[in-house]
C-alpha cells in the first residue's frame, strides 16, 4: 500500500492543469440544457401554457391531454439535443439522487422501431423501491414505489439523458423522499405567510421560501486518496497526525486559487450554468484544500434540486481532473470542517423580500412581523431544528474549528437588538398618538439606515440574521437541504398561523386598529424570544452554562437529538400542516437511526482493518529494523552497546506500547460492536454505538497517530496530512 502513496507523489510532480476554454459569454449558455419556462412557452400554445403556469403557481392538476402535449414537446426538444434516454430523477432517503434510465426506443405492434414518450411516461413511473430505505412504510418484499412528475422543477439534460424531477412515494402514497415533504411545507408556508402579508399589501397572492446554499468541500488528489482506505470507504480520515502547517497562518482563504483547482472550478461552473444552476461565487475556504461554491438565491424547491444535482456533478468533473471531492463534514482532524450554510428568506409574487426592511414605516412593520415570528418559531422548535441537521458526520463538525455549536441560538446584531428593546417598551393595548409617532420615527423608521451598518456576523451562531435573510449555519455539507428547509418552513408556517389568530382576536375590538394589534403581538413575542437570542461567543464555557439555565437543549448525541421527531409537539406540528403523518415521521426516525448505526459500524470496521492490517505490520517491520540495528551495535561494542543503542531501544519499547494499545483497543471495540449488534431496537442500538463503540475511535487513532511520528516515513503506507492537504 505504501507503493501507492509514493507512486501518487511521483505523479503529482507531472500533473498538468486542464483548463477549460472560457473565452465565451456566460449568459447565452445559462440553462442551455434545461426545459425551462422559456422553452415551455415556445413549445406550447397559449392555452396549454397558461394551464401549466396555473398548475405551477396554484398547484392545480395537469390534465392527461396537456401532459401528452408537454411530453411531446420535451421529447422533441431532447431529441434535437441528441438525447436517447429519459429518467425520473428523485431524491430517496439515502442522501444521494436516484435515476432509472429508460430508452425512447420502443417497438410497435408490428415490430417496427419507434421512439415513444407520452404523458403517462412523463407523469409517473414505477421504479423498484426495494433498494431504498422506507423505515417500515412498505414491506421489503413489496418492491413497488412510484415517482410522480414535479412540474415546479424543470426537466434537464444530464449527459445524454432527459432527467425529470419527481417525488417518490410508496404504494399507499406516503413520502419516501426529501422532495415530497418539502413541497408540502412550502404549500403550508405559502398560505400562512400570504395571509399575514395581506395585512400589508392586498396584492400579495403567493409567498415563496427562497434558499441560497453555500457548498463547502475539500479536493484531494485522486491517487493519493487511493492510498487511504478510510477516505474511500468512509469519506474521512480515521487516523492521521496533524500536519506541521495546517490553517494556523490563515493564508489559504485569501490566497490565489491553485491552477489545478481553478481548472476544476471552471469546468464545474460551466457545466452548472448549462444545467441552470446559477453559480456565482467560487473561492478558497479557511482550511487548506478546502473550497466553496455558492449560487444566486432561488425558490427553495428548485434550489434544493440544484444542490443535489451539483454534488453529483462535482464528483464526475473531479474525476476528470484527477481529484476526489470530499463532502464529509469533518474529513480531517484539527482543521475546519465543511458546512452548507442555508440562507433562507421569504419572497412575495410582487417581488418583495419579506425579511428585508423597507423605506416606509409600514414596510418595516411588515419586516419586523416576519423577522420576529421566524425567531419565535425557532424558539419554540429549537430541538426539532437541530434534529434536522444532526448526523454521524455532522456530529464531528459541530462546535469545532469555527463551526457553530449544536446549541441552537439566534444572532441578530446589536442594532436590531436595540430595535427590539424599544419595541418591547410600547404600552399594552391601543397605542397613544405619541407612542405611535415615536415608534415609527425612532424605531421602525430607522431600520433601513441601521441595517446599512449591520455587517457584523457571529461565526459561532448556528442561526443568524444577515441583513435580509436568516442563515442556518449548522447545516452539514452532506445534508440534503430539503431536510432542514422542510422543518424551517413548517415551524414558521405554524407560528404565522398562530400569530394571525391572535391578531384577529385583537381586531374583533372595533377600537383596535390593525397596526396596534400587530404591535401588541410583536411586543409579547419579543419577550418570548429573549431566551434564544444570543450575541456573544458561543464557544465560551459561560454561554454553555447560560444556555442550560435558559432551558436550551444541548446536543448530547445524535440519537438523542433525533428523538425530537417523535415528540408530541413535533407530531402535532407536521400533522396539522399535512407535511408528515405520524407514520412518515416514525419511518424517518428509524431511517436516520439506522444510518447512524451503519455509519459507525462501517467506520469501526474500517478503522480496525487499517490498524491491524496496515499500521501494526508497518510498525513491526520498522521495529525489526531497529532490533537489527541494536543487534549490530551489540556485536560491535559488546557490553557497552547500550550507550549507543539507548535511543533505538527506547523507540522499540514505545512502538511496542502503541501496538499493544491499538490491538487491545480494536479487540475491545469489536466486542462492544458485537454486543450492540444484538440489540433489536434501533434507538437503543444507536445509543449503544454512540456510548460504547465510538469512544474507541479516538483512543485507537491516538496511538496510530503516535506511530506515524515514530515509524520511518518511507515505510508509512497511508498518505499523510501534509500530502493530502498541500500536494496539488
Amino acid at each position: 500500500m505504501n507503493s501507492i502513496r509514493f507512486e501518487a507523489l511521483n505523479k503529482l510532480v507531472i500533473r498538468k492543469s486542464k483548463f477549460t476554454d472560457t473565452n465565451h459569454s456566460i449568459a447565452p449558455q445559462f440553462a442551455e440544457n434545461v426545459f425551462n419556462d422559456l422553452v415551455l412557452q415556445r413549445s406550447l400554445n397559449q392555452e396549454a401554457y397558461d394551464e401549466v403556469s396555473k398548475a405551477i403557481f396554484k398547484g392545480t392538476k395537469i390534465s392527461r391531454t396537456l401532459a401528452d402535449q408537454i411530453a411531446a414537446a420535451m421529447k422533441s426538444w431532447a431529441r434535437f439535443k441528441n438525447v436517447t434516454h429519459y429518467t425520473h430523477w428523485f431524491q430517496p432517503l439515502t442522501g444521494a439522487t436516484a435515476e432509472k434510465h429508460q430508452s425512447f426506443f420502443d417497438l410497435s405492434d408490428n415490430s417496427v422501431a419507434i421512439e415513444r414518450f407520452d404523458g403517462s411516461q412523463l407523469v409517473q413511473q414505477d421504479p423498484d423501491a426495494s433498494s431504498f430505505p422506507s423505515g417500515g412504510i412498505r414491506n421489503t418484499f413489496e418492491a413497488r414505489g412510484y415517482t410522480a412528475w414535479d412540474p415546479t422543477s424543470p426537466a434537464f439534460i444530464y449527459g445524454k439523458t432527459l432527467c425529470i424531477p419527481t417525488i417518490f412515494v410508496s404504494y399507499t402514497g406516503e413520502a419516501l423522499d426529501y422532495k415530497t415533504p418539502l413541497l408540502r411545507s412550502t404549500s403550508a408556508l405559502d398560505k400562512a405567510a400570504t395571509d399575514i402579508a395581506k395585512f400589508f399589501d392586498k396584492n400579495t397572492l403567493k409567498v415563496s421560501a427562497t434558499l441560497g446554499w453555500e457548498q463547502e468541500y475539500f479536493l484531494v488528489d485522486r491517487t493519493l486518496a487511493a492510498s487511504r482506505p478510510d477516505l474511500i470507504l468512509t469519506g474521512r480520515t480515521l487516523m492521521g497526525h496533524e500536519s506541521s502547517k495546517g490553517q494556523q497562518l490563515n493564508d489559504h482563504y485569501f490566497g490565489s486559487i491553485p491552477p489545478r483547482v481553478l481548472a476544476f472550478m471552471q469546468e464545474l461552473e460551466h457545466q452548472s450554468l448549462v444545467l441552470g444552476i446559477p453559480v456565482k461565487t467560487r473561492h478558497n475556504e479557511v482550511a487548506p484544500a478546502q473550497f466553496e461554491l455558492a449560487p444566486v438565491y432561488e425558490e427553495v424547491n428548485l434550489s434544493v434540486d440544484h444542490n443535489a444535482l451539483l454534488t453529483d456533478l462535482m464528483n464526475k468533473i473531479a474525476e476528470k481532473h484527477n481529484f476526489n471531492v470530499l463532502l464529509h463534514e469533518k474529513p480531517f482532524s484539527g482543521i475546519n470542517g465543511s458546512g452548507k450554510h442555508n440562507n433562507w428568506s421569504l419572497k412575495t409574487n410582487t417581488g418583495i423580500n419579506l425579511l428585508s426592511p423597507g423605506k416606509t414605516p409600514m414596510n418595516n412593520l411588515q419586516f419586523l412581523t416576519f423577522f420576529i415570528n421566524t425567531i419565535a418559531a425557532v424558539m419554540k422548535h429549537e430541538s426539532l431544528l437541530r434534529a434536522s441537521i444532526v448526523s454521524a458526520s455532522n456530529e464531528l463538525r459541530l462546535g469545532t474549528d469555527e463551526a457553530p455549536l449544536p446549541i441552537i441560538s439566534v444572532f441578530i446584531g446589536e442594532q436590531l437588538t436595540d430595535v427590539l428593546n424599544n419595541l418591547e417598551q410600547v404600552s399594552k393595548g391601543k397605542l397613544s398618538p405619541k407612542e405611535k409617532t415615536d415608534l415609527k420615527l425612532n424605531v421602525i423608521g430607522k431600520i433601513p439606515e441601521i441595517l446599512l451598518d449591520n455587517t457584523d456576523r457571529n461565526r459561532t451562531s448556528p442561526f443568524a440574521f444577515t441583513g435580509n435573510k436568516f442563515e442556518f449555519r449548522a447545516v452539514g455539507s452532506r445534508t440534503n437541504c430539503a431536510k432542514p428547509m422542510t422543518v424551517l418552513n413548517s415551524i414558521v408556517a405554524e407560528q404565522l398561523i398562530e400569530f394571525k389568530k391572535k391578531v384577529d382576536v385583537h381586531l374583533q375590538n372595533p377600537k383596535m386598529k390593525k397596526d396596534d394589534a400587530i404591535f401588541n403581538e410583536l411586543r409579547d413575542s419579543i419577550k418570548y424570544i429573549r431566551t434564544i437570542l444570543f450575541e456573544g461567543d458561543g464557544y465560551s464555557d459561560s454561554w454553555i452554562k447560560q444556555a442550560k439555565k435558559r432551558g436550551l437543549s444541548p446536543l448530547t448525541s445524535t440519537p438523542n437529538a433525533l428523538k425530537e421527531y417523535s415528540s408530541k409537539k413535533s407530531v402535532e406540528l407536521f400533522k396539522n400542516l399535512n407535511v408528515f403523518s405520524k407514520r412518515e415521521l416514525d419511518a424517518r426516525l428509524e431511517i436516520d437511526l439506522q444510518q447512524y448505526i451503519l455509519t459507525l459500524q462501517i467506520e469501526g470496521r474500517t478503522l480496525g482493518d487499517i490498524a491491524r492490517n496496515q499500521i501494526i505490520p508497518t510498525a513491526i517491520q520498522y521495529q525489526n529494523t531497529l532490533i537489527d540495528n541494536v543487534k549490530g551495535l551489540k556485536e560491535i561494542y559488546g557490553s557497552c552497546f547500550e550507550k549507543y543503542a539507548k535511543e533505538q531501544m527506547l523507540l522499540i519499547e514505545r512502538i511496542s506500547g502503541h501496538i499493544e494499545e491499538i490491538n487491545t483497543g480494536v479487540s475491545n471495540m469489536i466486542v462492544e460492536r458485537k454486543k450492540a449488534n444484538q440489540i433489536k431496537d434501533n434507538s437503543d442500538k444507536a445509543n449503544t454505538y454512540h456510548t460504547q463503540v465510538k469512544p474507541y475511535f479516538d483512543s485507537i487513532r491516538y496511538h496510530c497517530d503516535k506511530l506515524e511520528l515514530l515509524v520511518d516515513n518511507s515505510k508509512w503506507p497511508l498518505a499523510k496530512y501534509r500530502e493530502l492537504l498541500f500536494s496539488r
